[in-house]
C-alpha cells in the first residue's frame, strides 16, 4: 500500500460516520457528537437513524456508501462476519485514499484481515478494534478498545475512539484485535460459571449469598464480574445488556479459532453448551450471568 496516512493526531473536529446503531453503536456515535465530531449515522431500520438524528443531531444516510462519502474517519458495530463484510466492502468503496475504517464489532480475525485487504486494494486503512464492557460501558464512555491494524492508522483514530473508550490499545497487526477479544471471552466465560456456581452453591448452603459476596470479595475470589453481577444474580436478575445469543456467537468465534491455531479451550467449550442450555430454557435475550439460572432450575 503506497498511499502514505497522514500524520494530523489531534482531537479537531472531524467529520465521521457512524454505521450500526445497535445497544452499543448508539451511544458510541452519541460520544462522537458529544466530543464535537460532524457524525453521519446509518442503521439498517432507518427509524434508528432517525432517533439517533433526533437525539444528538448529526444526519442520517440511507446507505453505508451514502455515510462513508467525504469521512475522515468511519466506524461500524454490527453482527457477524458476513454484515462486517457487507457494510464495511460498501463503505470503503467511497471513502478517500488514506482515510480510516474501524470495525468495533466481534468478528472473526480471517474477516478482520480480508477487510484489510479490501481496504488496502482502495488505498484506505482498516482497524479491527472490538469492544469490552457492554452496555453500561458504552453509554458512560468507557469501554475497553482493543485493535489490529497499521500503527499510524491507530494513532489517528485513537483521539476519536477515546470519546467512548477508556482504554484504547493498540495490539498489534490486522486480527490482533480480534484475536485479543477471543482472549477476553474466554476469560468471562470461565468467570460467570466460576461465579454462578459459587452463588447457588452458598445458596443451597443456606448461607445468606449477600453477605457471602461482601465477605468473599474483600479477598482473592473478587472480580468485576463478582462486583457487578453476584448480587444480581442472587436476586434473579438478568437484563444487563449483552445477550446469551451474542455470547455464543462470540464462543463460536472463539471455539472455531482454537480448531485453527490448536489452542486447548475445554472449560470454554464446557461453558459454551451451559449457555446452550439457558438458550433451550427461553434466555436467548438474557444477560451472560444468565448461567445462574441453569443451576437453579
Amino acid at each position: 500500500m503506497t498511499t502514505q496516512a497522514p500524520t494530523d493526531r489531534s482531537t479537531a473536529p472531524r467529520k465521521v460516520a457512524f454505521l450500526g446503531l445497535g445497544t452499543m453503536g448508539f451511544p458510541m456515535a452519541g460520544h462522537l457528537a458529544k466530543a464535537g465530531h460532524t457524525v453521519t449515522v446509518y442503521n439498517r431500520t432507518a427509524a434508528k437513524a432517525d432517533a439517533w438524528v433526533a437525539a444528538h443531531g448529526g444526519r442520517a444516510a440511507a446507505t453505508p456508501e451514502e455515510a462513508a462519502t467525504g469521512a475522515d474517519a468511519v466506524f461500524l458495530c454490527v453482527g457477524g462476519d458476513d454484515d462486517v463484510r457487507a457494510v464495511a466492502t460498501e463503505a470503503i468503496t467511497a471513502m478517500a485514499p488514506g482515510a480510516v475504517i474501524a470495525d468495533h464489532s466481534t468478528v472473526s480475525a480471517a474477516v478482520s484481515r480480508e477487510m484489510d485487504g479490501v481496504a488496502r486494494a482502495h488505498k484506505v486503512f482498516f482497524l479491527d478494534a472490538p469492544v469490552s464492557g457492554g452496555q453500561a460501558g458504552a453509554e458512560n464512555g468507557a469501554l475497553t478498545v482493543m485493535v489490529g491494524g497499521d500503527a499510524d492508522a491507530f494513532a489517528r483514530a485513537q483521539p476519536l475512539m477515546a470519546a467512548y473508550g477508556r482504554s484504547v490499545v493498540h495490539m498489534g497487526p490486522s486480527g490482533a484485535g480480534q484475536l485479543t477479544k477471543m482472549v477476553n471471552q474466554i476469560c468471562i466465560a470461565g468467570l460467570v460459571q466460576a461465579l454462578a456456581e459459587g452463588m447457588s452453591f452458598a445458596q443451597k448452603a443456606g448461607l445468606d449469598g449477600h453477605k457471602v459476596v461482601d465477605v468473599i470479595s474483600k479477598g482473592a475470589a473478587q472480580s468485576w464480574q463478582m462486583d457487578n453481577r453476584a448480587r444480581t444474580m442472587l436476586d434473579g436478575r438478568f437484563d444487563f445488556g449483552f445477550a446469551v445469543d451474542w455470547m455464543r456467537k462470540d464462543l463460536g468465534i472463539v471455539l472455531d479459532e482454537a480448531r485453527r491455531n490448536g489452542a486447548t479451550v475445554p472449560v470454554t467449550a464446557l461453558v459454551d453448551q451451559f449457555y446452550a442450555d439457558v438458550q433451550a430454557m427461553g434466555g436467548n435475550r438474557l444477560d451472560t450471568s444468565s448461567l445462574m439460572k441453569r443451576l437453579t432450575r
